[in-house]
């Protein structure tokens, strides 16, 4: 039996115009926006990166003028002089209790709120929504007055059981920048807006089946609808630790021994301690490690962060 012999199509030879809009059109997609991007990235990375810069010159590296790009002659023992300037560690322990608690109370009670306003149908859902929504808006300074004399009052209040730990003062203790977190304090409206509209994207039969298999409302979300929210959940979770982190007005005007500030209000002891010679390598040093737990953890989750404050993450 005879073989076929295959028929080879004419190839059609690109013209050099033709060659020469295709790799405009590459360039112009791809290269520019890339370069782009990497300049405005350096612009941003500028401050952090002269900041450790300066964490690791002398003092006498320090005055040259104009200033290096780089050390000469890298000082790394500038963060072991600096921690030992104020109470770092101490201020650390604080700082990171503060975090995680606030992280937990986010994690537990903001789920639940944005649950609400997205899973369960009810009379007037999204106009309270749209007013919760709107308290982003109103500035913390403008709140200030008002919450301290509530924690000031919250001091004489008597708690009944299992809250009996809410009782005593308030002030000069951590309640006021833990225990607001747990009833989605401000910033939360941001927060339950992200977590809302990532529920408003599972297909709302996975909860019908759920109800119809006898599941009450707080099972469907902890195992039906969270499985599916790590992403946004992990968003939400790092943007608590980052506003319990490098908070400064809330400890500054709640706190009022020494051994309770966090890391944010302990640099002031370089300015306060060291009168009028500031040495800001060392400042310098203190803030390095202050922002370093900070950028390790956004490095760390930086995918799912991503995918979780992407709208249509959910697939």
């Amino acid at each position: 039996m005879a073989k076929a012999i295959p028929i080879e199509e004419p190839k059609v030879h690109e013209s050099a115009g033709v060659r020469r809009l295709r790799i405009n059109k590459y360039i112009r997609e791809r290269w520019i926006p890339r370069l782009l991007l990497i300049v405005l990235g350096g612009f941003y990375l500028l401050p952090l990166y002269w900041m450790v810069v300066n964490a690791l010159k002398s003092t006498a590296e320090l005055g040259v003028y104009p200033p290096t790009w780089y050390p000469h002659d890298p000082q790394w023992s500038n963060f072991r002089t600096a921690v030992n300037v104020f109470p770092f560690w101490t201020f650390l322990k604080n700082t990171s209790i503060i975090t995680v608690l606030t992280v937990a109370g986010v994690a537990l009670t903001t789920p639940m709120v944005a649950y609400g306003f997205s899973r369960i149908q009810w009379p007037g859902r999204d106009k309270v929504f749209y007013l919760v929504l709107a308290t982003v808006f109103v500035p913390f300074p403008a709140l200030i007055v008002a919450l301290f004399d509530i924690f000031v009052r919250l001091g004489s209040v008597t708690f009944p059981p299992p809250f009996e730990f809410l009782g005593g003062p308030w002030i000069n203790t951590f309640k006021p920048l833990i225990v607001p977190y747990f009833f989605c304090f401000l910033p939360a409206p941001f927060w339950i807006f992200l977590l809302r509209q990532f529920f408003m994207q599972i297909p709302q039969e996975l909860s019908d089946a759920a109800r119809l298999d006898g599941a009450g409302e707080l099972r469907i979300l902890f195992q039906v609808i969270m499985p599916q929210s790590w992403p946004a959940l992990v968003a939400v979770s790092l943007f608590a630790a980052l506003q319990a982190w490098n908070d400064f007005l809330g400890p500054l005007l709640y706190l009022q021994d020494p051994k309770k500030y966090t890391l944010s209000v302990g640099l002031t002891f370089f300015t306060s301690q060291a009168s009028h010679d500031i040495k800001f390598n060392l400042l310098m040093a203190a803030s390095t490690l202050v922002i370093l737990p900070v950028v390790v953890l956004f490095l760390s989750f930086q995918r799912t962060f991503v995918e979780g404050v992407t709208v249509g993450a959910f697939k």
